[in-house]
């Protein structure tokens, strides 16, 4: 239920980015972090880690951070750069989740790194937001914003980087193991 609602938060988060609303947008984004953290905690303690819940989680993560992006380079926060080298990453991915399925085989886990790279960027892009809702603390926000950023693309094109290896792997030399035995 968590994921449900943080997944309802995302066009509101949106429109409120949209319209200027940015000590708002960045309190539902608030909410919409807790609620992702309390999710997880519930789930781990009470051992209700379901299927669901696990493709709810990283959608959710990923429709934030697309928002975000989405929001920030509209109104100018951020260029376009930055938007298309995280988004890049993704769409790469969705062209390799065919190829698996194709070959049997469902969505490899998540690798640390992809963890690390999506937590760094769902650390920077609250922060970018944060230094316009309080112009007069960008000296010390940006910074600290743009270091995540950095990171986060690194990780996040890491992992990526790793997951398409492993699809290669997994298709093109153990199928070819696995019909020299048969």
């Amino acid at each position: 239920m968590l994921s449900i609602l943080r997944l309802i938060m995302v066009p509101i988060f949106l429109l409120l980015l949209l319209n200027g609303e940015f000590l708002a947008s960045l309190i539902v984004l608030a909410v919409a972090s807790a609620t992702d953290w309390l999710d997880g905690q519930i789930a781990r303690r009470f051992n209700q880690i379901t299927r669901l819940g696990q493709m709810l989680d990283p959608a959710a993560d990923r429709l934030f951070i697309f928002a975000t992006l989405i929001g920030l380079t509209i109104n100018g926060n951020i260029p376009l750069w930055l938007a298309v080298i995280v988004v890049s990453r993704d769409v790469m991915l969705l062209i390799v989740y065919p190829i698996l399925a194709n070959h049997g085989y469902g969505p490899l886990p998540v690798h640390f790194l992809g963890k690390a790279g999506t937590f760094a960027l769902l650390y920077a892009l609250p922060l970018l937001l944060m230094a316009d809702v309080w112009p007069q603390a960008q000296a010390v926000i940006l910074p600290l914003a743009w270091g995540f950023a950095y990171w986060g693309i690194a990780l996040y094109w890491l992992s990526g980087v790793l997951y398409v290896a492993h699809v290669i792997k997994l298709v093109f030399y153990d199928n070819k193991k696995s019909s020299k035995v048969e």
